[in-house]
């Protein structure tokens, strides 16, 4: 039977670890140096500002490889050995056979096209090569495993694996009205609680990974740990743009997909944004205090388990700010497995964040557990396809996705604006 173990940190993480540290001491002391020469000359000096730039894009770059060696330790490695191998009648020869019959008439599958015992999938349309075999439960389990470790949104926001095609959550947007009374006064009649009906539709995401015959006559292959490798990183992709930006149009609707109106004006979906004090910039004078008003845009609630997301650009931005103390108010990682923080907050990068830009919405803060959903249908479908592009076989892999914001009060946006 095959285990999977996830190592804390491996020793690539630790190395990588004292990179970053290292890095961001010779920032600190070349950042210092520029702050210190514009406080006397109103500039810097463009060989000083090019050497903090340089150090900057060195922090990123270490900070980048203590990601990836943390996703990858993160990642289930599959022990046990061989993958079991299958008779001509699409049976397992394992020792431990019998449960392993749905996983052997897969693997039968995918390497020949033998289509004995396995469950057809009918697809949407009437097109004989729209429908496909769903995937055995190992293999759905293998494809989750890894884009939970490869997608920045899954990490931090609520997954949910349903078996209907639309998910729908009532919320209470108001709650149930209460009073003090008397001993013995009458209790008046209060108004109940205020529900909304949220809906989130799963949409198809679709990957056609190819391989060479030789691939899948190699009996030595996990065809499993195979096919969930190669759509991790298309899949990954796709949804992480969706959750941020998507529209809602055959895909998730990202958190800046919805209406974003001044917090002051904010209600029940809208999210609520922050202005930064300065058109398509930070504030010039108080920068910080900008990013403490939009933590403290949320309800207290909602700060325990908040952070920070923003793109590896803006975290460039924020990471030469200081506090009135002169204290960088960026801090990495000081342990592996620990990301790096903001004014205490952890920060999570995400490549589709907008960059800083004129009423751009770069930062979000809030608790994304608690403000987006992610919906999973259960079931993956795959289509084997030999013929499209001889001599690879393709297949067409499909999974059902939804999300979209189930709590407004929990998300900030800051926009990039006087006000």
């Amino acid at each position: 039977m095959k285990e999977t173990k996830t190592a804390s940190a491996s020793p690539e993480a630790r190395a990588a670890l004292h990179e970053m540290m290292a890095a961001f001491e010779a920032f600190k002391g070349a950042n210092d140096a520029r702050l210190s020469e514009i406080e006397k000359k109103a500039s810097a000096d463009a060989l000083l500002e090019e050497k903090v730039a340089r150090i900057d894009q060195a922090v990123g770059q270490a900070q980048a490889r203590l990601d990836r060696a943390l996703s990858e330790s993160r990642r289930p490695a599959v022990e046990g050995g061989l993958a079991p191998s299958v008779s001509a009648f699409g049976r397992s020869t394992s020792p431990d056979g019998g449960g392993l019959e749905e996983k052997s008439a897969f693997e039968g599958y995918v390497r020949t096209g033998r289509e004995l015992g396995l469950e057809v999938k009918a697809g949407l349309s009437s097109a004989p090569t729209s429908g496909g075999y769903v995937v055995p439960a190992e293999t759905e389990r293998a494809i989750e495993r890894r884009l939970m470790a490869t997608s920045p949104m899954r990490e931090i926001a609520t997954v949910r694996t349903v078996a209907s095609g639309v998910f729908k959550k009532p919320v209470s947007t108001a709650g149930i009205a209460s009073g003090w009374v008397a001993e013995t006064a009458a209790r008046p009649e209060t108004d109940p609680a205020t529900l909304a009906l949220l809906e989130f539709p799963a949409a198809d995401l679709y990957a056609n990974p190819a391989a060479t015959q030789a691939l899948l006559d190699d009996a030595l292959v996990d065809l499993d740990e195979w096919l969930a490798g190669e759509v991790e990183d298309a899949f990954a992709a796709q949804e992480t743009e969706a959750f941020v930006t998507g529209n809602g149009t055959n895909k998730p609707k990202g958190f800046l997909g919805y209406s974003i109106v001044a917090d002051a004006s904010h209600a029940w979906g809208d999210i609520g944004y922050v202005a930064s004090g300065a058109a398509g910039a930070f504030s010039a004078t108080s920068p910080t205090d900008r990013l403490i008003d939009l933590i403290y845009a949320p309800k207290a609630e909602y700060r325990p388990n908040g952070r920070f997301v923003m793109n590896r650009k803006t975290v460039s931005a924020v990471r030469k700010f200081k506090d009135a103390d002169g204290n960088y108010i960026w801090s990495p990682a000081t342990r592996a497995g620990e990301t790096a923080s903001l004014l205490g907050y952890p920060v999570t990068e995400i490549e589709t964040m907008p960059d800083i830009a004129a009423n751009s919405h770069a930062i979000a803060f809030g608790d994304f557990q608690r403000g987006y959903l992610i919906v999973d249908r259960a079931g993956v479908r795959v289509l084997r396809d030999p013929y499209s592009a001889k001599p690879y076989v393709l297949f067409y892999t499909t999974k059902r996705v939804g999300g979209g914001v189930q709590n407004f009060d929990a998300l900030k946006v800051m926009k990039f604006s006087v006000s």
